[in-house]
């Protein structure tokens, strides 16, 4: 299977937000991913709705929406209605987590976990089997533009043990600080999706950093 690059529209020009979405619609980029941030979960506070409802009209690929946000529950059929294809939670924000899961896999979406740096794996056990996506973060989540993480290689070959001995179909993603010179390294320890936000849209040549990114991932 393709291994797969979300740039992340955290990182985009909001002034000119339709632009950078063309870019990734025109790009060899698989998902638009897509940072939800209340400030209060984390502190800071990105974009809501509206926004996402914008982005969604325009978006031709998967709508990869991640939420660092307390209480996700309320507004999983929002987030459906609004284009989400793939809705991620944190662990850490979810105090019945199956019951979470399985309402965001019933407004038919598939369903991720997003796992803060300092959360072990072995807190998915018993959920794995259920879970669409694992989303590692890199970085401690809130703000772009952050230094990876290095036990992150760690984690990833962690959970794909973890995926193959509960016969899992979960992609692992990674979420923070992806460059060139980490992207080989993280699909060698097992990881699927790689998030791309200052890397991508911070470059002078946006669609060819996604290209190379994608090469270097599939060679």
């Amino acid at each position: 299977m393709n291994k797969l690059i979300a740039p992340s529209i955290l990182a985009a020009d909001f002034g000119n937000l339709q632009r950078d979405i063309e870019m990734v619609n025109n790009s060899e980029a698989d998902w638009f991913h897509i940072d939800i941030m209340d400030g209060v979960f984390v502190p800071n506070i990105s974009f809501g709705m509206p926004v996402l409802k914008a982005i969604s009209a325009h978006a031709k690929k998967t709508v990869d929406v991640h939420l660092m946000i307390v209480d996700p529950d309320r507004y999983i059929q929002t987030f459906a209605d609004l284009g989400a294809n793939v809705l991620t939670v944190h662990y850490e924000a979810c105090t019945h987590l199956h019951r979470t899961v399985q309402a965001i896999k019933a407004a038919g979406m598939k369903a991720g976990v997003a796992l803060n740096p300092h959360t072990p794996i072995a807190v998915l056990e018993d959920i794995i089997a259920d879970l669409d996506l694992v989303c590692i973060m890199s970085v401690n989540p809130g703000f772009g533009g952050q230094s990876f993480i290095e036990n992150t290689y760690k984690k990833v070959s962690q959970l794909k043990h973890l995926i193959e001995f509960s016969e899992s179909n979960a992609q692992i993603e990674i979420d923070g600080g992806v460059t060139d010179q980490n992207a080989n390294a993280l699909i060698e320890a097992g990881a699927d999706v790689l998030v791309a936000g200052s890397f991508v849209f911070k470059s002078n040549n946006p669609p060819e950093t996604i290209k190379n990114l994608k090469q270097i991932i599939n060679s």
